[in-house]
């Protein structure tokens, strides 16, 4: 594969380059992109960089393509965004997860593309490919701030081999949580040391612990952590406490996951190896899983039989139709994509560089070794029968996360919230009224909406 993108990136280098003296000696400009890893990183340096040099070089500009792998969770990475923006440093292209967006404008920390970049950036023919709802994973009060990479939706993803051995159906379909827990208890019964359910809890594994875990609960529940149509966030309803009493269920009362997962700074990294080693049965995780980690090239945990022994089931609502907006299934999407640093001494060049990246050319090159969904309509998942199926068969069903300034502190109270559950500190109702108490003095007893619980 390496050969291929190698290959294919020299293609587009122009004959005449090689010729001597036909690059310019300008001295090159150098871009620097913060934040990629894994398949994306081959891409970058292996395909991109080689190619786009070329390309600028030609046009007289020569560039220098540096990309710097990011080591550490997600929070991690906001954080250093944060201290790098504010005073007035870091790379020129930063990778971003779009619900950071809104803290980060109103910070005064982002600009968007048609003030930093003009009128490359707006009339950009990407735009045309990319669905509105797509633009904006990086767009916040009618401005566009960066490119997205695509979007994802969340399963239960599940062993075969470990179903089959405990006497389960490979197919499996839970239509209830109650048919999920009873997998969960079956597996318990005939699987000594195996951990049967994975549902992400605790501050540890900080946003993945909100959108793999409480949301997907939470939306089987038939609600979501902020009413759109009230514009206020639920601090307290029957929802909620539905969803801590199953979180109770599977870590404390039957114990049918595993709560250190939960509570160690590592935590989530140790359940997709052992999930990757068939020490979990299921695992309920975005297609990120499959695409990334247990990829059987470039994953960080891979599994050589990923395509015969993992499957995925869609997330069950509670009850049938007892789902968010009345739906049988639920799921949730986000996104992440690229922004260009304010501070960023070459943002035009930076801007080429992205829209070369996100052109369909780059793209198809990257669904090459790492299919998945992508932001470009004209940029189709190919070649992965799984990725494909959850296009057809869960997009469909999903949401997204409140695109609004209080919802990173909200979601942290979220995640207290079911750490103090999963580790016996609190019970379900205790949690919930600390919740409402912690949200409330954050966004205000104006901007708070109360379910009454029977």
């Amino acid at each position: 594969m390496q050969n291929f993108m190698k290959k294919a990136a020299l293609a587009l280098i122009p004959a005449a380059l090689f010729a001597v003296g036909s690059i310019s000696a300008q001295d090159p400009i150098t871009i620097v992109i913060n934040g990629t890893g894994g398949v994306e990183l081959q891409w970058i340096n292996e395909y991109v960089a080689p190619a786009f040099e070329a390309q600028m070089a030609e046009a007289g500009t020569p560039v220098d393509v540096v990309a710097n792998e990011f080591v550490g969770t997600g929070e991690d990475q906001r954080q250093q965004w944060v201290l790098d923006l504010g005073v007035g440093a870091g790379a020129d292209i930063l990778a971003f997860d779009g619900f950071w967006l809104p803290e980060f404008v109103d910070g005064g920390l982002l600009q968007p593309l048609s003030t930093l970049v003009g009128d490359a950036a707006t009339e950009w023919e990407g735009w045309s490919q990319i669905p509105e709802s797509l633009q904006q994973i990086l767009g916040y009060n009618g401005e566009i701030y960066g490119v997205p990479r695509g979007t994802d939706a969340r399963v239960i993803w599940y062993n075969t081999e470990l179903f089959e051995q405990a006497g389960l159906p490979a197919d499996w379909q839970p239509t209830s949580w109650e048919e999920v827990l009873d997998a969960a208890r079956t597996i318990k019964e005939n699987l000594e040391g195996v951990v049967p359910l994975q549902l992400n809890a605790g501050t540890a594994m900080g946003e993945a612990t909100t959108m793999q875990g409480y949301l997907m609960a939470l939306l089987g529940a038939g609600e979501h952590i902020y009413d759109f149509e009230t514009e206020k966030w639920i601090v307290s309803s029957p929802a909620i406490l539905n969803t801590l009493n199953l979180y109770e269920t599977i870590y404390v009362t039957e114990q049918l996951g595993d709560a250190r997962y939960q509570l160690t700074q590592d935590g989530r990294d140790r359940s997709f190896e052992d999930f990757s080693q068939g020490e979990i049965a299921m695992l309920v995780e975005g297609d990120y899983l499959w695409r990334g980690p247990l990829a059987p090239t470039g994953g960080n945990f891979p599994m050589a039989n990923r395509d015969e022994v993992i499957s995925f089931a869609l997330m069950p609502a509670m009850e049938p139709g007892a789902g968010y907006r009345g739906q049988d299934f639920v799921t949730i999407s986000g996104g992440t994509g690229f922004v260009i640093n304010p501070n960023s001494a070459h943002p035009q060049e930076a801007w080429e560089l992205l829209a070369f990246m996100y052109s369909q050319e780059s793209l198809a090159a990257l669904q090459e070794i790492q299919p998945r969904i992508r932001a470009r309509l004209d940029v189709p998942v190919t070649g992965d029968e799984t990725m494909s199926a959850i296009v057809d068969e869960v997009l469909p069903y999903t949401t997204i996360r409140p695109q609004l300034p209080d919802y990173n502190r909200v979601s942290a109270e979220a995640q207290l919230m079911t750490e103090r559950v999963v580790s016996g500190e609190m019970t379900p109702a205790e949690a919930m009224a600390a919740y409402d108490e912690a949200v409330t003095a954050l966004v205000g007893e104006d901007n708070v909406e109360r379910i009454p619980v029977e």
